[in-house]
């Protein structure tokens, strides 16, 4: 599948970042296939390039900012 139609796998803790192995918040699929798994800061650094020839990217950054799910009161 392309494009559109491909699913979205959703990056997780396990997935790194090419560039210095932190936390990979940005997969950009490349149009002659393969990906390139980027941190937040390495991502900003490279997303312009990438889609520019061609890369779709999906950008879970927005992660970064979110809140922390709490256990309910009295489970630890």
């Amino acid at each position: 599948m392309t494009g559109a139609l491909a699913p979205i796998k959703p990056l997780t803790a396990l997935d790194r970042c090419d560039r210095c192995g932190a936390q990979a918040y940005i997969r950009a699929t490349l149009p002659v296939g393969g990906e390139l798994l980027f941190c937040a800061h390495h991502g900003r650094q490279h997303v312009t390039v990438l889609r520019d020839k061609g890369a779709e990217i999906q950008d879970e950054s927005a992660r970064l900012s979110e809140s922390p799910a709490t256990a309910p009161d009295g489970e630890r």
